[in-house]
């Protein structure tokens, strides 16, 4: 953005870039170059009325020196002079009135070269288009890891679902129907999300999602941390419990209860759509889907563990976790019954998902870890919405399986969580005062786990033998008939 300044005053207008505290590159927040043109925009819009009330003090200047004109002759300290000093003072006026105008009119013309430069990037982005130092970035992380980096992924992502129909041997017809029904209804989903769902109504229909029981297991006392890193470490715990389970940490905060829903990551399963609805098949739901399911098992759960109706909650989610995390920020029924302050995510594709108005989200990224690339979608430069990517370099070590890759592992973001509680950037602090105020401090609080299971999948129906005209075979027969 070029320099603005009003003439003699302190200093130039600027809008600084996203930036880098050590290892962490930040995007978004109170810090963020969206929020930041939001505040001079609405700073030019006090400039104009500024402009119009000194528009109004010109044209009663002008009145006034009109009305001077016949005491020109007069003696020149009383008639000449006051014309002159009325006169000056107009044209005063009249400059400082185009200044303000001129700097509104620059902002927001800066404000739509940014706008268009980001619709341009995101354009490059869908076509495989990208700098060289992000390609020479993922190539040399590729080479420490083995797996491709999260720039790779989303590049890969975005501009392949229609290649991917093809290779997967999908309908064209019925992916182009699934993406108009996205856009009629409002989502603000990526292309990915109806390329999983056209697989889960295809050749992948083990993965669509099935209604998910919810059991109470077990209620103890945790010394609860209330950071990002606290959080996160709660996963990790939930995570040791078993497959299919989620917690409930019910937080004392000044007298006030508030609610932290804890989701886990993938948990392969022998089986894809199997009891576990945090298998593979937990993915194509919280992409394809929005976590119908999870979702209302997360409701069902919050209501087991004694949280009323408009409680506070805060939302924590790994890997897919962190998909349906977000999901519940989206979800119109959830936020029907609970009032949703913070969703954190780790190593989660959520770019795709808008949560409501109000919502503040922090997102953690590791540039080395492809799964947040998994949707194709960077995440928003919002005022509410903050993302961390992690460039500090991981390795796999040699001889053995990359896996998922270093740099997703949770203690990677377990130690990036740490580095976010103690920056001082006015994002991130921003972020973790609305986690605070709604927590509190931590300390102890109350843990409650549920067992979640998806329930099992329809039994095929057996043919009767009869056959109808388009050669399927016919429906039972109803008795009577």
């Amino acid at each position: 953005m070029a320099e603005v300044t009003p003439s003699g005053s302190g200093g130039p207008v600027k809008v600084s870039d996203p930036v880098d505290d050590g290892v962490l590159e930040i995007r978004g927040g109170v810090g963020g170059i969206s929020f930041q043109f939001e505040e001079l925009v609405g700073g030019a819009r006090k400039l104009d009325d500024l402009a119009g009330e000194l528009s109004g003090v010109e044209v009663e200047a002008r009145r006034i020196w009109e009305e001077l004109c016949p005491y020109q002759n007069d003696q020149r300290s009383s008639g000449t002079a006051a014309l002159i000093a009325v006169g000056e003072a107009q044209r005063s006026v009249q400059a400082v009135r185009m200044e303000l105008q001129r700097i509104g009119s620059q902002v927001r013309a800066s404000k739509r070269d940014y706008e268009v430069a980001e619709a341009a990037a995101g354009l490059a982005r869908t076509v495989g288009i990208t700098s060289p130092k992000e390609l020479v970035d993922s190539w040399m992380d590729f080479w420490r890891t083995g797996v491709p980096s999260e720039s790779a992924m989303e590049l890969l992502t975005a501009g392949s679902p229609l290649t991917l129909t093809a290779l997967l041997g999908l309908s064209p017809r019925l992916f182009g129907q699934l993406m108009r029904a996205e856009a009629r209804a409002g989502r603000d989903l990526p292309a990915v999300g109806p390329l999983v769902r056209s697989l889960t109504e295809g050749p992948l229909s083990a993965a669509a999602p099935r209604p998910v029981l919810v059991e109470r297991a077990e209620t103890v006392e945790a010394d609860f941390e209330a950071t990002p890193a606290g959080l996160l470490d709660r996963i990790r715990l939930v995570d040791e419990r078993g497959d299919g389970y989620i917690e409930v940490v019910e937080v004392e905060n000044e007298g006030h209860k508030a609610y932290v829903v804890v989701i886990p990551g993938t948990q392969p399963g022998a089986e894809l759509g199997g009891s576990n609805p945090f298998d593979e098949a937990g993915i194509a739901e919280g992409l394809g889907y929005g976590s119908i399911e999870v979702n209302t098992a997360v409701r069902e759960a919050l209501r087991e563990a004694g949280a009323e109706k408009g409680a506070p909650v805060v939302a924590v989610g790994y890997s897919q976790g962190g998909i349906h995390a977000m999901n519940l920020a989206a979800d119109k029924l959830f936020l029907a019954e609970y009032d949703l302050k913070y969703v954190l995510t780790a190593g989660s594709p959520v770019g795709g998902i808008t949560p409501a108005p109000g919502i503040s989200t922090l997102h953690l990224e590791h540039r080395a870890d492809w799964v947040p690339g998994g949707d194709g979608t960077p995440g928003p430069d919002t005022r509410n919405r903050v993302t961390v990517t992690m460039n500090n370099p991981v390795w796999t070590e040699y001889g053995t399986a990359p896996g998922m890759g270093p740099g997703h592992a949770i203690t990677n973001y377990q130690e990036g969580a740490r580095l976010v509680g103690a920056s001082d950037d006015p994002s991130l602090v921003d972020s973790t005062a609305v986690l605070s105020g709604v927590l509190g401090a931590g300390g102890t609080a109350t843990a409650t786990r549920f067992a979640l299971s998806r329930a099992k999948a329809p039994e095929p129906q057996a043919p009767t033998g009869r056959i109808s005209r388009d050669g399927r075979p016919g429906p039972f027969p109803q008795q009577g008939k």
